[in-house]
This record gives structure tokens, sequence and C-alpha cells, in this order.
């Protein structure tokens, strides 16, 4: 789901999530598919974009219809369990930030 496509009216949320991963798969693949499973039943969940480079350095910026949503998928208990594997495996650190998006536009050359 490509976060441009969301179809929401201004004003929505974004959650920029920058990291680096750690080395080696060790269950990653398998979670971040099920998180992405999840997360697209979440209410006021908008859709996600994401990128990673040979580094190892990715973003992925999931958009939300309101601060609420954020906080429910913050405390989703599934979501819980991969973010504490995250900080013992996956990442060696990362970053989030949760912006207000005012205003939004596109060129579809």
């Amino acid at each position: 789901m490509n976060g441009n496509d969301h179809g929401a009216a201004e004003p929505y949320y974004a959650v920029i999530f920058t990291s680096r991963r750690s080395s080696g798969d060790n269950g990653y693949s398998e979670m971040d598919q099920k998180m992405d499973e999840l997360v697209a039943h979440q209410p006021g969940f908008l859709g996600v974009e994401s990128a990673r480079n040979d580094s190892g350095f990715g973003i992925t910026i999931s958009y939300w219809s309101s601060l609420e949503a954020i906080r429910h998928w913050k405390n989703n208990e599934m979501h819980k369990i991969a973010q504490e594997q995250g900080k013992q495996v996956w990442y060696d650190n990362y970053t989030v930030r949760i912006c207000k998006v005012e205003r939004e536009y596109s060129f579809n050359g």
C-alpha cells in the first residue's frame, strides 16, 4: 500500500521510522510480513511506504488518521512483541518521529 494512495483528507499523521538493521535476518522477514497483515486491519491506518539501502539504513513511513490510532497500534500486543525483538535482535538503532501532515501534493509524470 502506497502512502500517496490513502485518500485521506488533510490533516493526517505520519510516523517516520528510520533504522539501521543488524546483520542477518533472524526472523525479521517473517515478523515483517505478520506486521504488514496486522496493521492493514488497524482502525485509522491509511498506508505505508518503505525503503532500505544496501548498508542497512531504512525508512518506513506509516500514515494514520489520528494520534489515537497511532497509540493503539503502538500498544497492540503483537506489535509490542515485534518492538521488543527489534530492540534485542533486528536493529542496531532506530528513531521514531510523529508528524502532522498539513498539506500534500504530488507529481505523477
